[in-house]
């Protein structure tokens, strides 16, 4: 016996227990489902949106290290929450009494291990009154003080004791005004202390400065995990519910029979349930990316149900009983099925050979996913559906529609087959046409654009429209986390996108140190030449010795004799120079950028407002290159763009992964099973001009590879291939050389195309609610995959029939010769 033969002959025993053991094969598989449901509860959330992304990057390394070693403004860590005031004026006596009554109420709470708070309240009333150490004396120092006592003490601590750097850049001396300000609150917490805690401490926070006048508000890791966390709660609340319903809507189309549409949401729900699982078992944590992949499932789930009742009901139409139906439509759909789990695990898990952990995660969920689908269709679903027929039978409970969506005489069929009829006279002029819009297509669609942003993952500032019709339980929470972020970058300039950094290592109290530091600056690349003549605007340690020697004659005098070019950049004594800038009054600004043992300085660079990520990036690496100490480009910026650059990779790796196992695969798989290794290359030829008008549309539409839509390409092969293989294996079924592949090729689309017809649209609508997600990257995704499996069903019905013919034309006398031996059915 063949391999071919020793496959069908192990399919056929497979469907045999199926069939004759159908309750052992349902109790099981519930046994099974408890024993998932044990790991459900083991599911961790990952909260932060861009871990997992930068792990291991040089340029998220020396960030880091810059975040560690250098004084941050404003800098948040697991023990510190910022209060943001915003306001006509938060300098005035009212508004900072209004602050220290909040960091009053924080303070009476133990719990919430308030040790410290820097702020223009607190600055302020240390001046006035330097015993004045806890808020209550601090408050009172504020309200016995008079508005103009106020008012010339901020003027005096303007560019003192890090005042500056507590309010906005909206600031006045004069009128002693500005905007926002800033306190940092400082938690003494205990050992073991968790994200889970911290979150919890800063919500309670926020609790307390929402109750207070004004605009108040807390913002720090815990509060932005909280809202991550509940922002993908939301998401799954608002997508799923729509999901739920449009498949029922749709099911109850495709099965016209609610006995029928229970079993097939009872194996949906099983396949969600054994998936989510194995998350728990296997410690991958849930995160934003991870709501795709019980909607893909959904999506694999629906096409099967939907093949296999469709199949079944076409043998019982025919006159066979129950069980000989399904022995027969089984024998028929299992290798199907086992081409497509393949096929779709190869689109999905070609994802797991990602350099971003997070987009591996999604590809290891998923494909386990995709094989859990297999099983609980492919088994459970025609013994559950023998079972439930039979108790139905027992019990006189009359069936409500057992015909299958399409036949060759419905409408719906005739439709169907419309393209295999018009392509029949010159089916490859039809194919050549095809293949070479598809080309076009995906040569425009090269044109794609790549980004990794922040922006993707948050919750948006303000609410889509949608919100406000949306039922009180499943309406999603408030959310501050956005629009705190871009006060902060409004009102502070701490927007990483319009800046670069360096973190230059060396021994920087070496003579020419400072020298080397600024020698580049004169010839920049383009995107940083936006200082006067084309030099690069830098802030580093050199700016703010410039700085402090303009405002204070001694310092300047010190810089003077030790700046042997007379340029402003002393290249001898330095350390005395650093000993007494550290010790003045800009001392703070010193250490943002220059380390404590004076071997690591950091240098900010302006970039151009409309210069692109990548090309800033580019240049900003370039730029590194030209230290004489070594240097390495970063920043927000910089490890996007390299996420970015990852994420490109990784999106063309994976299809090009997923194309090549699919391929190699199908031409294996015919070859073994029918003889007709070139029907795995007919197989794969809609798929590719279908991805081919995907990659276009987003483009069109302006949709870039981010986080989640680089995997769709290769998920889209995994997806869209089904439509194609269902359609080949009913062909090879129906195939007979003595009477050609045109009638085959109508009967396929008459009979099994109505079942594809019914997945797409219940499939496609089913990813498309994805759309209503919360954050946007979830909603690009959804709208993609719904117009991928537009694509793939419309291909398999358009680009399949012509492939087919040609295949008949040219391929199939040759392949039945040399087919060692191996006869088609």
């Amino acid at each position: 016996m063949d391999a071919g033969g020793h496959i069908e002959a192990a399919t056929r025993r497979l469907n045999q227990t199926i069939v004759d053991r159908s309750k052992t094969v349902v109790l099981v598989f519930l046994v099974l489902t408890v024993v998932a449901m044990g790991g459900m509860g083991m599911i961790s959330t990952q909260t932060d949106s861009t871990e997992g992304f930068t792990d291991a990057l040089p340029e998220q390394d020396a960030l880091d290290a810059v975040n560690q070693e250098f004084d941050q403004p404003f800098a948040t860590d697991a023990q510190t929450t910022q209060l943001i005031h915003s306001g006509s004026n938060v300098l005035t006596k009212e508004a900072l009494v209004r602050d220290l009554q909040v960091l009053e109420r924080v303070a009476d709470r133990e719990r919430l291990s308030m040790s410290d708070a820097t702020g223009p309240a607190t600055i302020v009333a240390g001046r006035i009154d330097p015993t004045a150490t806890t808020p209550a004396e601090q408050r009172r120092t504020i309200e016995g003080a008079t508005p103009t006592e106020i008012r010339r003490t901020i003027r005096q601590l303007q560019a003192r004791d890090g005042f500056a750097r507590t309010v906005s850049e909206d600031f006045n001396p004069t009128t002693v005004s500005a905007s926002t300000s800033i306190t940092v609150v400082d938690h003494d917490v205990p050992a073991g202390f968790g994200d889970d805690d911290l979150a919890d401490l800063q919500t309670d926070i926020g609790d307390i400065a929402a109750d207070a006048p004004g605009d108040l508000r807390a913002f720090g890791t815990g509060v932005t995990n909280a809202e991550m966390e509940n922002v993908i709660g939301d998401s799954m609340g608002l997508v799923m519910p729509v999901v739920v319903v449009l498949l029922l809507a749709f099911l109850a189309i495709a099965y016209r029979d609610p006995i029928d549409l229970v079993l097939g949401l009872v194996a949906l729900i099983l396949t969600v349930i054994w998936t989510f699982g194995f998350l728990g078992y296997a410690g991958i944590p849930f995160n934003q990316q991870m709501i795709s992949v019980p909607v893909l499932l959904l999506a694999v789930g629906v096409d099967f149900g939907i093949h296999i009742i469709n199949r079944y009901r076409e043998e019982t139409v025919r006159g066979f009983e129950p069980v000989e139906a399904m022995r027969t439509a089984n024998n028929q759909l299992m290798v199907a099925f086992v081409i497509v789990t393949v096929t779709t695990v190869f689109g999905f898990g070609a994802n797991i050979v990602s350099d971003l952990g997070p987009i591996r995660d999604m590809g290891i969920a998923s494909s386990v996913g995709i094989v859990f689908t297999f099983l609980i269709f492919g088994l459970f679903l025609p013994a559950a559906k023998l079972e439930v027929d039979a108790l139905r039978d027992r019990l006189g409970v009359p069936a409500f529609n057992s015909t299958p969506i399409a036949s060759e005489d419905s409408a719906v069929g005739r439709l169907l087959s419309v393209p295999a009829r018009a392509s029949q006279h010159a089916p490859a002029i039809v194919l050549a046409g095809l293949l070479l819009t598809g080309g076009l297509a995906g040569l425009y669609g090269t044109g794609v654009s790549t980004s990794f942003e922040t922006d993707d993952f948050l919750p948006p500032e303000e609410q889509p429209g949608y919100v406000e019709y949306v039922p009180g339980p499943l309406a999603p929470g408030e959310y501050t986390v956005t629009e705190t972020i871009n006060t902060l970058e409004e009102q502070f300039a701490t927007n990483q996108d319009q800046s670069v950094m360096l973190y230059v290592q060396g021994n920087f109290e070496a003579d020419h140190a400072l020298e080397s530091l600024v020698a580049s600056n004169d010839d920049p690349p383009d995107t940083l030449a936006v200082g006067d003549g084309g030099t690069a605007q830098a802030q580093n340690i050199v700016s703010v010795i410039r700085t402090h020697a303009a405002s204070n004659p001694e310092f300047a005098a010190l810089v003077a004799r030790n700046d042997r070019n007379g340029n402003g950049v002393p290249d001898r004594n330095l350390g005395r120079i650093y000993d007494a800038l550290f010790a003045s009054s800009s001392g703070d600004a010193a250490a943002q950028y220059l380390t404590e043992d004076r071997r690591g300085a950091k240098v900010e660079y302006s970039i151009e407002s409309d210069a692109s990520q990548t090309a800033a990036a580019a240049d900003a690496r370039e730029f590194a290159d030209r230290f004489r100490y070594e240097a390495t480009a970063t920043g927000q910026l910089v490890v996007f763009a390299a996420v970015s650059d990852l994420i490109f990779a990784s999106a063309i790796e994976g299809l090009l992964l997923a194309v090549v196992l699919s391929g190699v695969f199908l031409v294996i798989a015919y070859w073994l099973l029918e003889g007709r290794p070139l029907l795995g290359v007919v197989n794969v030829i809609p798929i590719l001009i279908a991805i081919a008008f995907l990659i276009a549309t987003m483009r069109v539409l302006g949709m870039p590879l981010n986080a989640l839509t680089a995997t769709i390409l290769s998920i889209s092969i995994g997806l869209g291939i089904a439509y194609s293989v269902h359609a080949t294996h009913r062909f090879v079924d129906e195939f007979s050389p003595e009477e050609g592949a045109l009638p085959a090729i109508v009967t396929t689309l008459s009979g099994t195309g109505g079942a594809l017809m019914g997945s797409m649209l219940t499939t496609s609508l089913g990813t498309g609610a994805l759309a209503l997600a919360i954050t946007p990257v979830l909603g690009d995704f959804g709208l993609l995959m719904a117009l991928s499996v537009l694509y793939s069903f419309l291909m398999s019905i358009v680009a399949l029939p012509p492939a087919m013919l040609v295949w008949e034309r040219y391929a199939a006398a040759d392949e039945q010769g040399t087919a060692g031996g191996a006869a088609p059915r």
